[in-house]
């Protein structure tokens, strides 16, 4: 196996759920960082890299993985212990559809792009942008939090961090960072904290990265 490289953004949740599933592993990696502040990911030497102009992106020698659900469950094939989707069938469709809650239902539509859009050509205020956020991220939750009642354990799904806690805990900070309710998700703000207890998941904070804004 070539070094692992881990293209990204200290603060994208993508990237974030990235992180945690390689350091579950154990696995080591360096970091590339593309600040999307600035538009750093459409240059043309990271667009030929990664076409689609998007972080994160993992490189594996002259190989490069792209879109974080695919990025995971490759990790997730090459390295397949501890593993972050079930063996069974029937559990592990049940944490790739919470996993899909978050990265199909709320993280694209609370993408950067996406909130940039609404600013420059809805000239959405930064009020009406966080109420945008938070409308997804309640769409998304309440569900979740259904689901991690009937099938959490100590984390969102039975008592091993999987794919669903890769892809919670981002969530988590995205909602905290701007300011949304969550007393409506005991069980999703449970199973969080415990994942973020555990040290792979606590490295991968944002904080945390070396690209990372200073305090």
């Amino acid at each position: 196996m070539s070094e692992l490289v881990l293209h990204g953004y200290w603060r994208s949740s993508a990237a974030y759920r990235v992180r945690i599933a390689l350091n579950l592993k154990g696995l080591r990696y360096t970091q590339v960082t593309h600040d999307l502040r600035v538009g750093a990911q459409r240059s043309q030497d990271y667009l030929a890299l990664a076409p689609h102009g998007l972080v994160p992106a993992l490189a594996d020698g002259d190989k490069v993985y792209l879109e974080s659900p695919a990025i995971i469950e490759w990790i997730d094939a090459r390295w397949p212990a501890p593993r972050l989707v079930p063996e069974d069938p029937d559990d592990a469709a049940m944490v790739r559809a919470m996993a899909a809650l978050i990265m199909c239902d709320i993280h694209p539509l609370n993408n950067l792009r996406v909130l940039q859009a609404l600013r420059s050509d809805f000239h959405a205020s930064d009020e009406q942008v966080k109420s945008w956020i938070a409308r997804w991220i309640h769409e998304g939750f309440a569900p979740l939090e259904a689901l991690t009642a009937q099938h959490g354990g100590r984390y969102c799904f039975g008592d091993t961090p999987t794919l669903a806690d890769c892809c919670l805990v981002p969530q988590l900070y995205s909602a905290r960072r701007f300011g949304v309710d969550l007393s409506a998700y005991p069980g999703l703000v449970a199973a969080g904290s415990a994942a973020e207890a555990l040290d792979a998941v606590e490295a991968a904070q944002p904080d945390r990265q070396p690209d990372a804004d200073a305090a």
